[in-house]
């Protein structure tokens, strides 16, 4: 701890967003460039010596956040990077991506605004590839195992970056026709710019990783096939098997799932489309559901020059503070959080007809009404109680030409084959079925990340691969010194 008053003498200091017209106009990330790394040192210095830190176990990684935070104080960047890469294969990921469950567990945030982990953790992380502290790490030598993995989400390529350097002989299948699943195409690029995806497959590939794009196991090669060919096969598809709305009106046109919407817009700033044909530019956009991929679908539609977006959310809006009887600390309150997506709109008056910031809260959808071309043109909405019971007398009219539901995934999508072809069981919510040691029922095959789990946090799905990747290497070895830093039946601490 290089400054032990820090905490009391340092008040938190963000990231700052660059100007709201400024970022819009663009698919660039919302950050000021180069606004991170004068701030870290000195809140990296308001961490506290608390003797237990919470911090850890709100992480699932096990990061050794006030290691690295006393080590970015003294500008140690190499030491810092050693530690925070001792437990994150994909820090810039996490710290871009993850909503920082390790914040809500920090001991500082019991009565005082937490320390600023996320971005501390992005600043090593970027700081790292800019002096050249993370070269590839290909094995000593090849243990003669091979491992296929299916997927290449954050799962998938964790799992294949520890089992590459265990020294086995990995290949990821992607269906897509670049590595990368939900971080390629699903996430906008104004949250996570693509070039630190790229970099971080260069390193991989260099360490011997192969990836094998553009094939769908289960269509184009088959499961069975897969499964003869290595020692052993890890599933990381990810829960892409997208809840569906079913209310009157849903069977017409201009009524898309949130990730048929968003990989259109990833692929036009990818250079593959000249324009989304999905594309929200000048039409009324509602947006069904109050998560993340829901406010990704917000500042995509801001971005493409929508006439107006609008967010529905069944839940009640929360508070600004912490319910202490609910969600005491150290578990993750929900409370009112602005993204940068909500910002935008709010500012630019994006929704008219909601609150400021573009979301409705407790409101769901009762119907959609077309027009005689059979087009959505209005979707209908009541308010609910806190147990989603209509409210009387509250029912209203949208405009609607274009409506993205984004009400979350399920487990793995079946329509591909994977599933039955390997004969792996499932769990009554529809992920795959595992034991303690992420091992389906079918011998050698093992299931990891969401379509295990059920839909997480990248933070999850990150440990979930460096864990599967333990037990995959303890069965082809006998033993395994590669980390595992939690089980399939962990979870976030609730009460």
């Amino acid at each position: 701890m290089a400054d032990p008053k820090g905490f009391m003498t340092t008040p938190r200091e963000e990231w700052p967003r660059r100007p709201v017209r400024e970022r819009v106009g663009d698919w660039d990330e919302v950050y000021v460039p180069g606004a991170l790394l004068p701030l870290i040192s000195r809140q990296a210095d308001r961490c506290m010596d608390c003797g237990i830190p919470f911090c850890h176990d709100a992480c699932p990684l096990g990061n050794l956040i006030p290691e690295w935070n006393d080590l970015v104080s003294r500008e140690d960047w190499r030491a810092a990077s050693d530690r925070l890469h001792a437990t994150n294969n994909f820090p810039e990921f996490t710290g871009r991506l993850c909503p920082a469950p390790c914040e809500a567990g920090c001991v500082l945030a019991i009565n005082q605004p937490a320390v600023t982990i996320k971005n501390v953790e992005v600043a090593i992380a970027d700081r790292a590839w800019e002096d050249g502290l993370t070269p590839p790490r290909p094995p000593d030598r090849l243990s003669g195992k091979t491992v296929a993995v299916i997927g290449s989400g954050p799962t998938g390529l964790a799992a294949a970056q520890q089992l590459t350097r265990a020294g086995h002989t990995v290949a990821v299948y992607e269906k897509d026709d670049r590595v990368g699943g939900l971080m390629r195409y699903g996430i906008p690029s104004f949250k996570m710019e693509k070039h630190h995806l790229d970099r971080r497959i260069e390193q991989m590939r260099a360490e011997g990783t192969r990836f094998r794009t553009s094939v769908t196991v289960g269509r184009d090669v088959m499961a069975a096939d897969l499964r003869v060919r290595h020692d052993a096969v890890v599933i990381a598809t990810g829960a892409t098997d997208w809840r569906e709305l079913h209310v009157p009106g849903r069977e017409l046109t201009g009524i898309q799932q949130a990730m048929e919407y968003l990989p259109l817009a990833n692929r036009v700033g990818e250079g593959d489309l000249a324009a989304s044909p999905m594309s929200a530019a000048g039409k009324h956009v509602v947006i069904v559901g109050g998560g993340d991929t829901g406010a990704d679908c917000l500042g995509t539609a801001v971005r493409e020059g929508a006439a107006s977006v609008t967010q529905l959310d069944i839940y009640a809006q929360p508070g600004a503070e912490r319910d202490e009887d609910t969600d005491p600390w150290p578990t993750y309150p929900k409370i009112y959080r602005l993204s940068a997506a909500h910002e935008e709109a709010r500012d630019l008056v994006s929704a008219p007809a909601a609150d400021a910031d573009a979301r409705l809260f407790a409101a769901s959808t009762l119907r959609f009404t077309g027009d005689e071309t059979g087009h959505v043109r209005s979707l209908h909405l009541v308010e609910v109680d806190e147990r989603r019971r209509p409210v009387e007398g509250t029912s209203r009219a949208l405009p609607a030409d274009l409506v993205l539901l984004a009400l979350g995934f399920s487990g793995p999508d079946r329509e591909d084959g994977l599933v039955e072809q390997l004969g792996v069981s499932l769990t009554p919510r529809g992920t795959i079925a595992r034991d303690g040691g992420f091992a389906t029922d079918v011998p050698g095959v093992f299931a990891a990340g969401d379509a295990a789990r059920g839909q997480s946090l990248i933070v999850w799905a990150i440990a979930e691969g460096r864990a599967v990747a333990s037990a995959v290497d303890r069965h082809l070895t006998g033993s395994s010194r590669l980390p595992s830093p939690i089980g399939p039946y962990d979870r976030p601490m609730s009460i």
